[in-house]
């Protein structure tokens, strides 16, 4: 227990105890009682080849079918599949043999399934637990995406399904390893993330067919991945290795109902008898597969998508296989098969002493094919994708201020409000068939449905906090289409107020945008100084995408400031109806230009020229346009893979301009600066420079993306500058650490490029710089995109998809999306920051850009006049935090329990001054909660940090890694070292 945390015993026993958990164990099985985990595992022979037979299902949560219908078995016409009835059938089977195994990986559904089952059922199935015969693998929520997905989303996925197994089974519960088995290409920021969460290991399924390759011929497929250039080792080292099959068992070895292959017939008085023949064929391909594996423990995944809905198919003939194969052995046979699962398998190589070579960059992109890149699916559903980072801002505002407004947050003037639910929606949309984009279309539909459900529920949260905070009980209005400007209050009311929540640790200015249909508007702060405001005409493709849903013809400007982890309240009053004084002027101007960018534009097309950075006299060439990819149909000379969901597959290697002319309207304030550009009816885009800002900001418009021509659309825009980026670019690793990118080639094999597009594709969560010696130049991006530096000083980034084929992976639907506001197709609005810099002081710039525009401020409105007592301003910091620091997580643990994630959210030598540890006193952290006492846990929030012990390995070099350790000046001072995220249970008092 660390100091400090004395007062964390109960919970001690109430998280992690297992007694207190386990059922009653019938005395014939007295041998499996108290042993789960790896003191479960069956006995292996040291001078055999030992086979691991791992019994599991995969089980997506939504692709094909929503989650209800998976986990209820309806729309079976779309794909059998009912988990329910899975697990019901495995519990059934192993309880008839307490050798078998199974492995379960998503809460999403064993949640579920575990509320309606009786209390008996539950005792039984806590016994199987307990005796290690029902393990639970990865233990999140769901098995996320790799590609797609923000470290913060992935953590809280993570956090929600792995609290629910410590709550309901205690310690042998926790899963030990790591099981992404289907994600299509692996991020190594995931592999730090696991191994922060104490995991031993971690299993793949899908890698580049060539990086396999080469991988089988020097045995290389299980390797120690480092995963962070920062983390001191072995913080962010994990074990991982890369199964065989996928996650499939070997050919001729499927015994499910959704299987063809013919059952072990082992009565030898029938005709059919063939025990011979399946043992025969069974030590060839285990004798085969290790060949290409270092020792003498190979594993085999027994099972496959939603299988096991009859279990006993399958253990009926494992169990027979198992016994004729071990039956060999008599006769001098040297291999020798059990039920495993994969922690044991683990174990076992662990014991095994063998030295392992080191992998220190990512699994992208991935390839099954030499034409087959696993790369659209980086920007398949790209409204989806902004939904969902949309959504997590608002859930970890909904979490902040659930913490800050104490009980009447959940249950006040608002009535009963929680977070639960929008936390269970957002970790069902971090699945690698969600967010990635994969699903069909109404599956799409059903999870943001869900993050919409969730929202209404946090809403009701907020309203109460803000209620409690403010002593103000007006109605509380949420504008959700504001970045369409649509906001019936602002559009209709004359005299309005708006509450800006700031969910960072620190201060910011942020631009405000109403649409409001007035000309001129008053606008005081909390302190009731005027501050200065304008107002602009709606822009013309923002009142075509609008669609009816709004009738503002204007816009009111202003800038706001809001204090960290609190609120500010700015009053409006309508002064005067009519036309804005503001005027637009058509044509481009030569440039645009603040105190810190000067923005220049060619006057015969209209597109940008330059962007200069005035304070660092850093000057670039800077041309951008919109272009579009021909997706290929499959009727191609080299391949019939065509593009879709997942693949990536240009006809051509040059993309086709949508327009090398720009007509261009702008606008200059002293607010704002923008240049109104339009390359298409379907392609336009707005260029803003705000003053006091080193930002420039394109925001796009897309859709919908026209098809009468029966060609398939993949829509890019395109930076081209002098920058001497020799092939090279950047990219963040789920919004985390960067990695550099170089064309045409990987790490850790010599590439040979068949797709010299889709090839260099990697994913961009938030962020993407090209550089030379001078000058950097990087992209913040509102949500997951894909894109790659084709060219040398160039930066593509693939904005939006419209295809007409399926890429015959399994989803069976062409990405053609539409809605019933856009029947024609989806339009999709977003937008991308540019900041220019010296290389050695950007990530001073992009670091925190990044971090606001993940953690966006949420404005709420009110309509009635405030109270002479209202409260318009609020902390919830006595001070503001350090840049380095981000406040990660702040969530309502229980009635007295606060769970709180400090992170340093820079990187070891990206910034001279940020780059550096930094100290936070936790007892003078809050302004209205007093902590009283705190004890810190490991990244998932599930076990006591100093409890966490992983297992060692060895590299090849024969070394094992050193183990370093920081101190903590106090008890109540912590220390924050580049890339370290510390977890800790506060107890508080609210003041």
């Amino acid at each position: 227990m660390a100091s400090g945390g004395w007062w964390l015993l109960p919970l001690v026993f109430l998280l992690f105890s297992e007694t207190s958990l386990c059922a009653p164990v019938d005395r014939h099985e007295k041998q499996y009682e108290d042993k789960c985990g790896y003191q479960s595992c069956h006995t292996t022979k040291a001078s055999m080849l030992n086979v691991h037979l791992v019994p599991h299902t995969h089980d997506d949560v939504g692709w094909l079918k929503t989650v209800d219908q998976y986990f209820y078995g309806a729309r079976n016409d779309i794909q059998h599949a009912g988990v329910q009835y899975i697990l019901d059938s495995v519990v059934d089977q192993l309880l008839k043999n307490p050798d078998r195994r199974f492995i379960y990986v998503e809460m999403a559904f064993f949640y579920r399934w575990w509320k309606r089952q009786s209390s008996d059922m539950q005792q039984t199935v806590k016994q199987l637990v307990n005796q290690g015969r029902l393990e639970f693998i990865n233990g999140g929520w769901c098995m996320s995406d790799e590609a797609t997905t923000h470290y913060s989303a992935v953590i809280d996925q993570m956090t929600l399904g792995l609290r629910f197994l410590n709550d309901t089974f205690g310690a042998c519960g926790r899963p030990r390893v790591a099981w992404h088995i289907d994600p299509f290409g692996h991020a190594r920021e995931h592999a730090s993330i696991f191994a922060q969460m104490g995991y031993d290991g971690f299993f793949l399924g899908r890698v580049d067919y060539q990086d396999r390759s080469r991988r089988m011929m020097a045995k290389e497929q299980e390797l120690l991945w480092r995963a962070s250039d920062s983390l001191t080792p072995p913080v962010a080292d994990l074990f991982t290795g890369i199964l065989p099959n996928g996650y499939n068992p070997p050919m001729d070895f499927c015994w499910d109902q959704s299987c063809d292959d013919p059952p072990i017939r082992d009565d030898p008085e029938l005709e059919d008898y063939n025990v011979d023949n399946v043992v025969e064929r069974f030590l060839n391909i285990a004798n085969s597969q290790a060949q290409v594996y270092k020792s003498n423990h190979i594993i085999m995944t027994m099972g496959s998508d939603f299988q096991y809905e009859n279990a006993n198919l399958w253990y009926k003939n494992l169990d027979k296989l198992i016994y004729y194969v071990n039956a060999r052995q008599s006769n001098g046979s040297r291999v020798n098969v059990l039920y495993s699962t994969p922690s044991c398998y683990l174990q076992e190589l662990n014991r095994a002493n063998l030295s392992w070579s080191l992998k220190t960059d990512d699994f992208f992109p991935y390839a099954d094919d030499a034409h087959d890149f696993w790369t659209g699916y980086f920007s398949s559903r790209p409204a989806l994708k902004r939904y969902e980072r949309l959504s997590n801002s608002n859930l970890q505002t909904c979490t902040q201020l659930e913490v800050l407004g104490g009980q009447k947050s959940t249950m006040g003037h608002f009535g009963k409000g929680d977070s639960l639910t929008f936390k269970k929606a957002m970790a069902v949309a971090q699945h690698h068939d969600a967010v990635s984009g994969t699903e069909k279309q109404h599956v799409a539909n059903d999870y943001a449905r869900r993050l919409a459900d969730g929202w209404e529920h946090c809403k009701v949260v907020v309203s109460n906090s803000l209620a409690s905070l403010t002593g103000s009980t007006s109605k509380r209005v949420y504008c959700d289409n504001l970045n369409i400007s649509v906001c019936p209050i602002t559009e209709s009311s004359k005299k309005f107020s708006v509450n800006i929540f700031n969910p960072l640790a620190r201060p910011i200015s942020w631009p405000v945008r109403l649409p409001v249909n007035g000309s001129k508007y008053a606008i005081s702060d909390a302190d009731g100084k005027s501050v200065y405001c304008e107002v602009v005409p709606v822009s013309p493709s923002t009142r075509d995408v609008r669609r009816n849903r709004g009738f503002a013809v204007n816009e009111l400007l202003f800038h706001a400031r809001a204090p960290p982890l609190g609120f500010t309240t700015y009053s409006v009053s309508l002064l005067q109806e009519g036309t804005p004084a503001a005027s637009t002027q058509y044509g481009a101007p030569k440039s645009i230009s603040n105190k810190y960018l000067r923005v220049t534009f060619d006057p015969e097309t209209g597109l940008l020229s330059g962007l200069d950075n005035l304070e660092t006299k850093q000057s670039i060439s800077l041309t951008q346009n919109f272009y579009w990819y021909n997706a290929s149909d499959g009727n191609n000379s080299k391949s019939n893979q065509p593009s879709g969901a997942y693949i990536f597959r240009p006809n051509s290697s040059t993309p086709f301009v949508i327009s090398k002319i720009a007509k261009t309207e702008s606008i200059q304030t002293s607010t704002m600066q923008e240049v109104r550009q339009w390359f298409a009816p379907w392609a336009s885009q707005v260029i803003r420079l705000h003053t006091d800002s080193r930002i420039l900001e394109l925001e796009w418009t897309v859709g919908p993306i026209p098809i009468d021509d029966d060609l398939g659309k993949e829509v890019i825009t395109r930076l081209d500058t002098d920058i001497k980026s020799a092939g090279i670019f950047y990219t963040d690793s789920n919004g985390r650490e960067v990695l550099q990118r170089k064309k045409d080639f990987r790490p850790t094999w010599h590439l040979k490029q068949s797709e010299p597009i889709a090839g260099n594709y990697y994913p961009i969560n938030s962020r993407a710089f090209i550089k030379d010696d001078k000058t950097q130049l990087t992209v913040v991006t509102d949500r997951s995109l894909g894109g790659g530096s084709i060219y040398n000083g160039s930066l593509e980034i693939m904005l939006h998809r419209r295809l007409l084929y399926d890429d015959v992976r399994g989803v069976a639907e062409p990405l053609n999306e539409s809605t019933e506001i856009f029947p024609e197709g989806l339009v999709v609005r977003g937008r991308l920051l540019l900041s220019l810099d010296s290389p050695f002081s950007a990530a001073d710039t992009h670091r925190l850009l990044a971090e606001q525009e993940v953690l966006q401020p949420l404005l709420t409105f009110t309509e009635s006049d405030q109270h002479p007592n209202t409260i318009l301003e609020f902390s919830g910091l006595q001070s503001t935090l350090p840049a380095a620091v981000h406040l990660l997580t702040l969530s309502q643990w229980d009635d007295e329990l606060v769970l709180l994630r400090l992170e340093h959210q820079f990187q070891n030598g990206e910034s001279k001054t940020n780059s550096q540890p930094v100290t936070v006193n936790l007892q003078k952290l809050f302004s209205t909660l007093e902590v009283v006492g705190i004890s810190e846990l490991n990244l998932s929030a599930n076990q006591w940090k100093q409890e966490m012990q992983r297992f060692k390995w060895m590299l090849q070099k024969g070394e094992e890694v050193p183990v370093k350790t920081f101190k903590d000046p106090s008890t109540w001072e912590i220390s924050l070292h580049p890339m370290e995220i510390r977890t800790f249970l506060l107890r508080v008092k609210h003041r």
